[in-house]
């Protein structure tokens, strides 16, 4: 391939990317350790360590963007300090000789908590823990010469997302008939990101240089609460809403003095029991872009799930939740 798309990562995020990309006609290679990824014809996969120097420059020379997708093999603040500045700054020192551009996948964990709505300002002030973790990796990509593009998103949700407050804790507990447990309230906005508009997003800030070197916000819907959402969820389904219960952030905080995994969710609490919400109006007026309708979102999420339960694809369930077995849904009687 004399040019192409590099995506590292087959998560929701690289995969959904890799497809839309190969779906316009580029020539895409993803990199995973495992050599996993969607088959397509236009998507060459290699089993590529991205934290090896050596091997991630051979597999990236001539590639024209790099889409730098992958996450901390845990969800854990000492994990993603080992594991993610090692890997990044691998590929921007790469990016950098190539002449690329790396776009990156974000979240709004550097913007800390408060209360007001997230723009594209105000982001990278966030300190300690996996927040801090988040802010450290932002100043590492605007202190690079590499040419680098963020793009942030809230919790995701779509096909493919599973390990998510919106991914397999929701979707297949709603068409399930259980009852949903959230956590922080039911009743706070909160927004909620569609992984394809995410990737979108990231093709089109790859494909215009006036938008390099910036930090942009994915395409997102207006905020819901967590009881909207579920009970969007039903009636995309065509279901029963199901009931709902709260496990508040204080027992996440309790639980995280005996279990490092509740302390981890503890530290992002935050997010769930007061407004979380962003605008990304200024960022879809640049990008020329606008969020997919919720409503849209869902019945295509409500239906990929049904066909990963009737083994129609090849993602079936893996192991592994965003939130402890303690806090897990239960059957509505």
């Amino acid at each position: 391939m004399s040019s192409f798309h590099l995506v590292t990562g087959a998560g929701p995020v690289g995969a959904t990317l890799a497809l839309q990309l190969a779906e316009a006609g580029k020539q895409v290679r993803l990199l995973t350790r495992s050599g996993s990824g969607p088959d397509h014809p236009g998507i060459e996969r290699r089993r590529v360590d991205v934290a090896d120097r050596a091997a991630f420059a051979a597999a990236a020379r001539g590639a024209q963007a790099i889409h730098h997708c992958i996450h901390g093999s845990r969800y854990d603040a000492r994990t993603w300090r080992s594991e993610l500045p090692r890997a990044e700054r691998v590929v921007l020192d790469i990016a950098e000789e190539a002449d690329a551009v790396v776009v990156f996948p974000e979240s709004l964990y550097s913007y800390g908590p408060g209360d007001s709505v997230m723009t594209e300002e105000g982001y990278g002030r966030a300190t300690g823990g996996k927040l801090g973790v988040r802010t450290e990796l932002l100043a590492a990509r605007e202190a690079h010469a590499a040419a680098t593009v963020s793009v942030a998103a809230s919790d995701f949700y779509g096909p493919r997302v599973r390990m998510a407050h919106a991914g397999e804790r929701l979707v297949p507990t709603v068409l399930a008939g259980k009852t949903m447990r959230v956590v922080g309230s039911l009743d706070q906005p909160h927004s909620f990101t569609y992984v394809p508009d995410l990737t979108r997003a990231m093709i089109a800030a790859a494909a215009d240089r006036t938008l390099w070197d910036s930090f942009l916000l994915a395409p997102t819907a207006p905020a819901l609460t967590q009881r909207e959402l579920i009970t969007a969820v039903a009636e995309a389904a065509g279901v029963r809403v199901p009931r709902m219960a709260v496990v508040p952030v204080g027992v996440l905080r309790a639980g995280g003095l005996i279990s490092r995994e509740m302390r981890e969710l503890a530290e992002t609490g935050y997010m769930f029991d007061r407004p979380f919400v962003m605008d990304s109006t200024e960022s879809e007026r640049v990008l020329g872009l606008s969020a997919t309708p919720v409503t849209v979102g869902l019945d295509r999420t409500v239906r990929w799930w049904r066909d990963v339960s009737a083994g129609w694809n090849d993602d079936g369930p893996r192991g592994g939740t965003t939130v402890p077995e303690a806090i897990a849904s239960e059957p509505t009687p």
